[in-house]
């Protein structure tokens, strides 16, 4: 799938940002127990930093978001979130493949991230894209499994 161009999220739209996270989230509130930690990010924080990127759906919304953070000699995947309405139609694939992309347009051999290790739909989605387990940790109340993998793998 091709997706319409990637931009840098504008400080007007950090609601926005947070509401997305939110529908997208909220399926993982009863399966974790709790608010999952991308739920209480400080979006205009991340806007004003450059790390939050947004997909434009067609009717002028917003269908997906990614954030992204360069952490030492990788790229770390802080959150990718799509609108639960355009869910399951290869947006989440899309938006990885940009996150391969954007890591070696910034030099970065490899994309780390992390998710709940409860939130098996996600630790599928990322297997299948290629993702290798580092280590299950507990870290501020949350079972965390930190995944990796090379950036070009990731870009297709």
């Amino acid at each position: 799938m091709s997706l319409p161009p990637l931009r840098l999220a504008r400080p007007e739209e950090a609601e926005a940002l947070a509401a997305l996270v939110g529908r997208a989230y909220a399926a993982y509130l009863p399966v974790i127990g709790r608010r999952p930690a991308p739920m209480d990010d400080d979006y205009a924080a991340r806007i004003a930093a450059g790390q939050a990127w947004v997909l434009e759906a067609e009717d002028g919304g917003l269908a997906g978001l990614l954030v992204l953070e360069v952490a030492g000699s990788h790229l770390w995947l802080e959150n990718v979130a799509v609108d639960p309405a355009r869910q399951r139609a290869g947006l989440g694939r899309a938006l990885m493949r940009f996150v391969g992309g954007e890591a070696l347009r910034r030099g970065l051999p490899e994309v780390r991230l992390l998710t709940n290790e409860r939130m098996e739909r996600n630790l599928a989605f990322y297997a299948r894209l290629g993702f290798a387990e580092l280590e299950r940790r507990e870290e501020k109340g949350f079972r965390r499994v930190y995944m990796a993998i090379p950036a070009e793998r990731l870009a297709g």
